[in-house]
């Protein structure tokens, strides 16, 4: 199954450090669900507390495109880890 991993951090606290923990754990997590990844949306510094951002946006018009069937994500909010 064709995938994409979205990754995202909010603040000036969190570093392009936190984005590679992020994809890191997402890619091992591809491996061993026999995902193949087919891209990556990545935005920095930017809050979830709106989707007004530029590469959760892109994500969904490719999703309208069906240029792939999952998304992967480090951690949902509001869920357990």
């Amino acid at each position: 199954m064709k995938a994409v991993i979205y990754a995202r951090y909010s603040t000036h606290s969190q570093t392009e450090q936190s984005i590679e923990g992020q994809l890191r754990v997402c890619y091992e997590y591809a491996e061993k669900h026999d995902l193949t990844v087919v891209g990556t949306y990545i935005d920095r510094a930017v809050t979830g507390k709106t989707d007004e951002r530029e590469q959760f946006q892109k994500m969904l018009k490719d999703s309208d495109r069906r240029l792939f069937e999952a998304v992967i994500v480090y951690n949902y909010p509001g869920k357990p880890a």
